[in-house]
């Protein structure tokens, strides 16, 4: 553990170095014993670099041998690993195989001696709490792909996932594995803009929602937000509805509730009333739990799509990110058994809805080796600031993934609401979505982790549904630091040229220079799109330009700067909002902080920061200026901001990331692009009005 007395600690200083003991225990250094490995950078250049003397990549190696190594299963065995003949945009991986991603996860779970393992802890925020093993799990599954078949759905076919964050989901998941039909997940936070966009996009003619869910102690309700989405974008033939909150349907003559029990009608205008089509609308009881507990998973072409993931984008519509069965398997067991080192008696928790992609990551990395996770409905500072610590002890959480945000402001709360609580079963923290301040992430490491838990901080996206940066739990690490690439990942860090600049440790453009198997088969929209958002910057050689401005240290730990296109680049000087940000929050008056850059006619680019205060503190101008003068001394002149404005809240996604083109947008008077998932769309207006 550190010396808390030092303050000077950034991002320059291993803070984190693993036992021997442990880091000898992990499974990347059982693969390294296996084959031979010497290390880290051995590993690395090992799975992604060509290899002497022979016709196929480290690439090509790694994701071949992967495959018997995690115990996966294909119910046809591929011709050759990779078909890359029309280049690396479009790769095809494990030709000629078949599989599915329900046998893997759930089906060979339930016929052998896992079968009464406990595949999910459920835990919902009034304090409920299940257990689903994973013979629940498959005969669920099955009910769901019989209610499928039934309702006509097959291989190819769309189905929506608008639902609380209940059990239930992994079951709907699975049955459109099982079935072949493709699964769009929709974040359950989503108003109906958004949700209508991704039913409209994706045609879905299933829909799976819930009567709502529980947040902060109130009732949100879901099912009349959907029939809105419903109305708006049309599709939907078929609505089951899962009953969370006990409610009734407003103009049904059936009333059954999602345990199966029948309820006389109340009310129709009740609190317990929801809208309700009877020639559309089911409860989950009579659409699912009545269908058969046996079905025959099929089996599918190795590229046959599994998910339609969305991730939104700064024009247009959001992009429907296209997932394999085969892709998504192996990637997302790869990434939870390395990098977060799963074990046979783990519980795994990632802070997340289903509706992003780290919600079906959870599910499908860990369901491969029949390993545990908790999931829970509600908020994180329900009904005090210290749930999530609570919950880490009650249930032996030995994996809690975060995002830097929640981190931040759980951190608010103060320190007294964690060393209450014995978090001594952690093993690994985890952390993704957003680059990191140091003092947040020195405070997640010392007061959660105990000064001697990894942080395993990864980064990726939808598009891979995993990770290009992934550190190894068995490394040393410095605040920040997001290691350095992921195993069987080909990347780098390059200059506007395209040349290398990762070992001359300026910061660049971080790219891949080959595909993987879970990389998005095209865009739902088709090729066109995907071409130009992620492989028409860098055309010779291709490579994947993930927006990401990134910089490799003199000791080989590479970091983030935020996303390309909202780098700072102040007279000719180049720098990422959240350094700016960071300076900021760490003053004890500041909440949070946004920067932004816009057009100066002196240097191109000015700085203007929006500040959130903690509360009790009052506006000022000398406060204005004691920022601003800290900016200036912290990062140098150039970037002391030009103004600093005063808001109350920033527009954020769903996830909590806050949208900073949005902001500048605002500033400049321009159009700010696809906002379907921002949360709070009046703190856009807001800003408008910032001083």
């Amino acid at each position: 553990m550190r010396d808390e007395t030092d303050p000077a600690v950034g991002t320059d200083t291993v803070v984190h170095e693993p036992s021997e003991a442990f880091a000898e225990s992990t499974n990347v250094r059982a693969f390294e014993r296996e084959y031979g490995i010497d290390g880290y950078e051995a590993l690395i250049e090992r799975t992604t670099t060509e290899l002497p003397g022979k016709p196929d990549s480290g690439v090509e190696w790694f994701w071949d041998e992967l495959v018997e190594y995690l115990g996966i299963d294909f119910f046809e065995a591929y011709d050759t690993v990779r078909d890359d003949a029309d280049g690396p945009q479009f790769s095809d991986w494990y030709p000629g195989g078949e599989i599915n991603l329900a046998h893997n996860v759930v089906d060979r779970h339930a016929a052998g001696d896992a079968r009464d393992d406990v595949a999910c802890v459920w835990e919902g925020e009034p304090g409920d709490t299940r257990e689903v093993t994973f013979g629940d799990l498959h005969e669920q599954s099955n009910r769901v792909a019989n209610y499928l078949e039934l309702r006509g759905v097959g291989t190819g076919d769309t189905v929506g996932l608008y639902m609380p964050m209940v059990p239930e989901v992994m079951s709907i998941l699975y049955g459109c594995f099982k079935v072949g039909a493709i699964a769009v997940p929709i974040f359950s936070g989503f108003g109906v803009d958004a949700t209508a966009t991704r039913i409209d996009d994706s045609a879905c003619t299933v829909l799976f929602t819930g009567d709502g869910f529980y947040r902060r102690g109130s009732e949100v309700r879901l099912k009349d937000t959907a029939d809105e989405a419903i109305a708006e974008a049309g599709h939907v033939e078929h609505v089951v509805v899962y009953d969370r909150l006990g409610s009734e349907a407003r103009s049904a003559s059936d009333t059954r509730a999602g345990g199966g029990a029948t309820r006389e009608r109340s009310d129709p205008d009740s609190d317990l009333a929801i809208p309700w089509d009877d020639d559309r609308d089911s409860w989950w009881a009579d659409a699912v739990a009545e269908r058969a507990p046996e079905y025959e998973t099929k089996s599918l072409p190795s590229d046959q799509v599994s998910m339609l993931l969305y991730s939104s984008g700064t024009t247009g519509t959001p992009k429907g990110i296209v997932h394999t069965h085969a892709g998504v398997q192996v990637q997302c067991a790869k990434e939870i058994h390395f990098g977060f080192d799963q074990k046979p008696d783990d519980v795994f928790w990632w802070v997340s809805d289903i509706g992003w992609m780290m919600g079906p990551w959870t599910l499908i990395g860990n369901h491969t080796f029949g390993g545990t996770v908790l999931m829970y409905e509600g908020a994180p500072d329900y009904p005090g600031p210290d749930r999530f610590w609570e919950m880490i002890d009650r249930h032996d959480v030995t994996q809690f993934g975060i995002s830097p945000t929640a981190i931040r402001a759980l951190r608010k709360h103060g320190d007294e609401h964690v060393e209450g609580h014995d978090l001594s079963s952690l093993r690994v923290l985890g952390s993704t979505g957003e680059p990191w301040d140091p003092e947040s992430w020195l405070w997640f490491y010392e007061h959660v982790g105990g000064g001697e838990v990894p942080i395993v901080n990864i980064s990726g996206g939808t598009e891979i549904c995993g990770c290009f940066l992934m550190p190894m739990p068995d490394q040393p690490l410095k605040p920040c630091t997001l290691g350095g690439p992921g195993l069987g990942m080909d990347i780098d860090i390059i200059d506007e040229d395209g040349e290398s600049i990762a070992d001359s440790h300026e910061r660049g453009y971080l790219v891949a220079r080959d595909s993987c198997p879970s990389m998005t088969k095209s865009l739902w929209s088709g090729d066109e799109r995907y071409l130009a958002e992620y492989w028409s910057t860098f055309t010779d050689p291709p490579m994947w330009n993930h927006g990401d401005w990134a910089q490799k240290d003199e000791d080989g730990f590479w970091f983030l700067h935020g996303r390309a296109d909202d780098t700072l680049n102040v007279a000719g000087r180049k720098v990422g909002p959240a350094e700016i940000e960071g300076v900021l929050i760490d003053h004890e008056a500041v909440n949070a902080a946004a920067a932004v850059g816009v057009d100066d006619d002196t240097t191109g680019t000015a700085v203007v920061a929006y500040v959130v205060l903690e509360p009790g503190v009052d506006p000022s101008d000398e406060l204005r200026e004691e920022l601003r003068d800290l900016v200036g001394e912290k990062h140098g002149k150039p970037f002391r901001p030009r103004e600093i404005l005063f808001v109350d809240a920033f527009p954020k996604t769903q996830s909590g990331k806050i949208i900073r083109r949005a902001i500048a947008s605002v500033h400049e008077g321009e159009d700010p692009g696809d906002l379907s998932s921002m949360e709070n769309p009046e703190a856009l207006e807001a800003l408008k009005e910032a001083r």
